[in-house]
């Protein structure tokens, strides 16, 4: 024990990855335990951890000391034993690939502790089709010349070098790799995968990299396989990844798993979501149900010790000296909760008694629905010359709008533009946007917009329609309507097939064919309309005949 205390005082220069002196004592001690014996040595050349393992392997403590951050190299260097004279095995280089050492040694010994071999392995500049790391042939010791500090120097530029030239993420983004373990269909797992990309794009995660997983059985603690889990943070810590996004919602158990083996951000697709409508939410009404989803996701993820301390469980073993911390946080969240439900309340009052006076002047309400991204908000502002904010970004809509539309003769509706709908909607989410989707049931007419263009638009009429069903509006009347006919000559050159299964459906679902960013094209749907509400309908052209027609 005192020879392994007094490693702790050596030192190594500068330029060597260790010296001659402190690789003997090495092998000196190992020989006579029979255990791996290593050192962790830092740039200034002290030795920061000495670690014993077993005849096999040893066990690298967190580096708590030496964090990543935004360097690209952990800043410490492992040179370690090998009892049996064995090469760097699989074990040592993905040690230096997760732990991003700068450099990683395996003293191979003999029986005579004054000869034995040297062979170490440095990680490499990104490429998607390479391992992330160089091995070195084997060298006696007494051959082995190598300056640390230019090596290491050289190395941190290279990794710099290689991860601008090779990602066209913006500085200062996210970045981000993508991650989906699904037992669905391959096509439905890469559909799935799309999606993720377009709400990571309005998140303002830059995509790294893609993984789809199809596993006959998932891992419990780490959702991937524990092999295919350490691939994906290899590649991660490679291309210089800040967070891991995963399609599927993963328990709080998972988060800390993965968490735990690697200094990467964990997310899955429900906090992404969330986190995109925090950004997006701008009217009281928005913040309110965002921030009180936010907390139903939050508060069974809030965990740590302290159960058995607490004077709340009471019992034999109970009395502890008082409230823990996350207790306190618990009811904290608890009380907030509570107090956004009673502000959400009062402000579902205001649009009843305003929903009311709609009501009471028998002015016709239209809602727009559809899947995010589908032109809603587009839609809205042609129709009435609006401005409500647009954008080809998913969820650019979180508060309802709405305008009057002005007919012929003084007629007149309310038209109301809502949230989008979207798969895999979190729970707290839609409970919490129950309120503002509330304007759905006065509406007389929903007006379903599907964007045509998009391959999945069949599967996304789907989604909205189950999700209307969970929101008890099945049985409402409504209008579908394709929008983005623009695109459809473009469709129908790449994918033919495709721009035939629109037509099919446009015929069996008689829906209506638009551009909601051009006017003119939308003279069918305000005939329909129309005709919906007044049956005296006069043939003359609604768009055309002026803008005075259409009315804030």
């Amino acid at each position: 024990m005192k020879r392994l205390e007094r490693l702790y005082r050596r030192r190594v220069a500068p330029g060597e990855v260790i010296s001659m002196e402190l690789a003997r004592e090495l092998a000196d001690i190992s020989l006579e335990i029979r255990r791996q014996l290593g050192v962790l040595v830092n740039r200034i050349g002290e030795v920061a951890y000495v670690v014993v393992g077993d005849e096999r392997g040893l066990l690298i403590p967190p580096l708590e000391e030496y964090p990543l951050g935004k360097r690209l190299l952990r800043g410490v260097r492992l040179v370690h034993t090998h009892l049996k004279g064995e090469p760097l095995s699989d074990d040592d280089l993905t040690d230096l690939s997760l732990l991003r050492l700068d450099l990683i040694a395996a003293l191979q010994l003999t029986q005579n502790p004054d000869r034995f071999s040297i062979q170490t392995a440095s990680l490499i500049a990104p490429d998607a089709h390479a391992l992330p790391y160089q091995v070195e042939p084997t060298l006696p010791f007494a051959r082995f010349e190598l300056n640390f500090k230019t090596f290491v120097e050289t190395l941190e530029y290279t990794l710099e070098r290689g991860l601008k030239e090779g990602t066209v993420v913006a500085t200062g983004q996210e970045r981000g790799i993508l991650i989906s373990v699904t037992k669905s269909p391959l096509e439905e797992a890469v559909d799935s995968m799309e999606e993720l990309k377009e709400l990571a794009r309005t998140a303002g995660v830059g995509v790294l990299d893609t993984v789809i997983q199809r596993p006959k059985e998932f891992n419990p603690r780490y959702l991937l396989g524990e092999g295919k889990i350490r691939e994906v943070l290899i590649k991660a810590l490679q291309f210089g990844a800040t967070m891991l996004v995963f399609d599927q919602e993963l328990s709080p158990t998972q988060v800390r798993s993965i968490s735990e083996l690697t200094e990467l951000k964990v997310i899955d697709r429900s906090q992404l979501i969330l986190d995109i409508f925090a950004r997006r939410a701008t009217t009281q009404d928005g913040k309110v149900q965002v921030e009180l989803a936010q907390l139903k996701y939050l508060l069974p993820r809030l965990s740590g010790r302290g159960v058995q301390m607490s004077r709340l469980m009471g019992g034999i073993g109970g009395r502890g000296p008082g409230e823990t911390k996350l207790e306190v946080d618990r009811r904290r969240v608890r009380d907030r909760i509570v107090h956004l439900e009673r502000e959400l309340k009062e402000l579902s009052n205001g649009r009843y008694q305003r929903r009311q006076k709609r009501v009471k002047a028998g002015i016709p309400i239209i809602s727009i629905v559809g899947y995010t991204n589908a032109g809603k908000s587009t839609l809205l502002n042609t129709l009435t010359k609006s401005e409500v904010f647009t954008e080809n970004l998913l969820f650019a809509t979180l508060d309802t709008s709405s305008r009057r539309l002005r007919f012929p003769m003084d007629r007149e509706v309310i038209i109301t533009d809502t949230v989008g709908f979207i798969r895999s909607l979190p729970k707290s989410l839609m409970g919490a946007f129950k309120a503002t989707l509330e304007e759905l049931k006065d509406a007389d007419l929903l007006v379903h917009l599907v964007d045509c263009s998009n391959l999945r638009f069949e599967e996304q009429i789907r989604e909205v329609d189950a999700i209307l069903a969970e929101l008890e509006l099945a049985d409402k009347p409504r209008l579908l309507v394709f929008n983005k006919a623009d695109l459809l000559p473009a469709m129908k050159k790449s994918d033919p097939l495709a721009f035939m299964k629109v037509r099919q459906l446009t015929r069996k679902f008689s829906a209506i064919t638009i551009s909601a960013s051009n006017r003119k094209s939308l003279e069918p749907l305000m005939m329909e309309l129309q005709q919906r509400f007044w049956h005296d309908v006069v043939d003359y052209h609604l768009i055309q005949e002026s803008d005075a027609d259409l009315d804030l």
